[in-house]
């Protein structure tokens, strides 16, 4: 700004001002024009100086500016060209990684949907689990009533006990006259198209003639050994069921008005009588003909008095199969009877093997006065029943066989003690006897 002043001002150096008197008057114009030109170009200088100044403090040499981008068609010489094995190699690297990608998406798909199956799997399973519970079961159930029995006096008392149950009853024709059975709502229809499934429990009602008809219709069959016919009996359509279907459950409920027979729980006593007053038949040969039915064609007999203790025992039956499922369900396992726990005194065995030691060691432990520590001993030195029955064959005789485990050596409280012949010849007779009577102690 202060060259700027000075070029407004016009001041004149004194060195400007001897040139002016040497020089011809004619020309302050010139003059004026070029201390103006100077001093605009030492302007230009002075504004110029500044960035100059801060490129050469920032750097001793300046920044190259970047090139400008090659025309569009143009290689640039620094860029050499791929060879169509380098073009060939990108591609399959990318094939690669394509497929890379689809197989990773394809297995995550697929882990997906088995997660969703398996939680589907799940979600029936529980499904079926709350199915088959007792209180859930009963609601499947449906108590099928021959339209004969509705005749009979009395029985109202089970229609109205299964109606204030709210129990599904359905009054239909049976196979048997004067029967009552029992179907299963299916929770999917299976590949047979059924949605119902009949239960393998039959109860019929029957009276005193009734009862004494079959007796002597089965009496007769047995003496004259003829095939199981019976016709014109009772017996007969009884028989024709139980050929259709051997898993049948036959229950005979007999009544009487007069229950003059019952006098203990079966009234198996006064039953012979009557039976033996009205048929003439002796004791023996009533007892023959319950056996018979009872043991070859899954027959049992029960008596009654009146149609209450009818109701009583359709509602025990009914509420008997609701909870069969669970339990058919709960007792899948190999070994049912042998419970895991220590309670139980019982011994896990893995798949590898292990436990079958402490199972050895409970063998021998369920002979009389065999301590843990007698057995510790045994299944120390022997560990494994084969091993020892191969040292008992090793000997020659039968008193050697039997004082083979008399001198192991029992560790119990701090003391030591041999087991002695008495246990050894007990141990002996448990593994070799052929006798099952045979007592060892």
């Amino acid at each position: 700004m202060s060259v700027l002043r000075r070029a407004q001002t016009w001041e004149v150096s004194e060195s400007e001002e001897s040139d002016c008197e040497t020089k011809p008057r004619s020309s302050p114009i010139a003059t004026v024009s070029t201390v103006l030109t100077e001093d605009l170009s030492s302007e230009d200088k002075c504004r110029t100086a500044p960035s100059s100044a801060t490129k050469r403090e920032s750097g001793q040499t300046p920044a190259l500016s970047p090139p400008r981008p090659a025309g569009r068609g143009t290689p640039s010489p620094a860029r050499r060209r791929r060879t169509k094995e380098e073009i060939e190699a990108d591609r399959q690297t990318a094939r690669e990684r394509k497929e890379e990608r689809e197989r990773q998406r394809a297995a995550r798909a697929r882990e997906k949907e088995e997660r969703r199956g398996e939680q589907q799997r799940r979600r029936e399973a529980a499904e079926n689990l709350k199915s088959l519970r007792p209180e859930n079961c009963l609601k499947s159930l449906t108590v099928c009533i021959d339209p004969a029995l509705l005749q009979q006096d009395g029985s109202d008392i089970l229609l109205d006990t299964l109606a204030a149950l709210d129990w599904r009853l359905s009054i239909q024709s049976q196979q048997l006259p004067r029967s009552i059975t029992w179907t299963r709502d299916l929770p999917q229809h299976g590949d047979d198209g059924k949605s119902s499934v009949e239960e393998e429990q039959v109860v019929l009602v029957l009276d005193l003639t009734d009862l004494m008809d079959l007796v002597v219709s089965v009496k007769k069959m047995l003496h004259s050994e003829e095939e199981e016919r019976g016709v014109g009996s009772f017996l007969s359509p009884l028989l024709e069921c139980l050929n259709r279907d051997a898993k049948k459950v036959v229950t005979l409920l007999v009544t009487d008005s007069q229950p003059d027979y019952r006098t203990d729980a079966r009234g198996v006593h006064l039953l012979d009588e009557t039976l033996g007053s009205k048929l003439g038949m002796e004791h023996l040969d009533i007892e023959e003909v319950l056996v018979h039915l009872q043991l070859c064609k899954n027959i049992s007999l029960v008596l009654l008095n009146g149609w209450q203790e009818v109701t009583d025992h359709v509602c025990a039956v009914t509420k008997a199969l609701s909870k069969r499922p669970f339990k058919l369900l709960t007792e899948q396992a190999e070994l049912p009877f042998c419970v895991d726990g220590s309670w139980a005194s019982g011994a896990r065995v893995e798949r590898d093997g292990s436990g079958l030691i402490q199972v050895w060691s409970r063998q021998i432990q369920q002979l009389n006065r065999v301590s843990p520590a007698v057995a510790s001993a045994v299944t120390a030195a022997y560990p494994s029943p084969q091993l020892l029955l191969q040292a008992y064959q090793s000997l020659g005789s039968e008193e050697e066989r039997k004082v083979l485990l008399s001198g192991l050596v029992v560790k119990s409280g701090g003391k030591e003690r041999r087991i002695g012949p008495d246990i050894s010849a007990r141990v002996y007779r448990c593994l070799t006897a052929q006798n099952g009577q045979l007592v060892l102690d």
